[in-house]
């Protein structure tokens, strides 16, 4: 029997992880699985989800889980200003995001090709690029069927 995609992603990071040397806790192993579990989480939503299982694990435990994953370039942050900081694990690099401005949820659109668009940027304005950002605002089709 096949294992779900989720599964496969945290294993395949745990993977990656302990290939680079670094040790593998449970705690940092539920971390890993519930941002692969989750689209687009804040660092509180994972900490809630695993509180019930590891009521001694700290929010401060997720963070750490968190600039680990970013240093190591697994984990995508979105910071979208006010509101908690959303990562992504499934896809870590810059790719477009549609923001729900009322309720905050986080979608990912088809993946375009921004390569032409990045190129175009780039000579136009004589920056060297090396990263960029495309997010999308509106209101999300729960919150447009709500109509509030």
């Amino acid at each position: 029997m096949s294992r779900n995609p989720s599964s496969r992603v945290a294993e395949a990071l745990a993977e990656t992880l302990r290939g680079r040397g670094f040790r593998l806790t449970p705690q940092r192993l539920a971390v890993i699985r519930a941002f692969a579990a989750g689209r687009h989480p804040t660092a509180e939503e994972v900490h809630t989800s695993l509180a019930r299982d590891y009521p001694s694990m700290s929010l401060a435990t997720v963070y750490k889980t968190i600039a680990l994953l970013k240093a190591q370039g697994l984990i995508l942050e979105i910071d979208f200003g006010a509101r908690d900081n959303r990562y992504d694990i499934l896809r870590p690099y810059p790719h477009p995001h549609a923001v729900c401005t009322r309720c905050g949820a986080v979608a990912d659109p088809g993946d375009p090709d921004l390569t032409a668009l990045v190129e175009r940027v780039a000579r136009d304005t004589g920056y060297a690029i090396s990263s960029h950002r495309l997010d999308f605002f509106g209101l999300c089709p729960k919150c447009r069927g709500a109509g509030k």
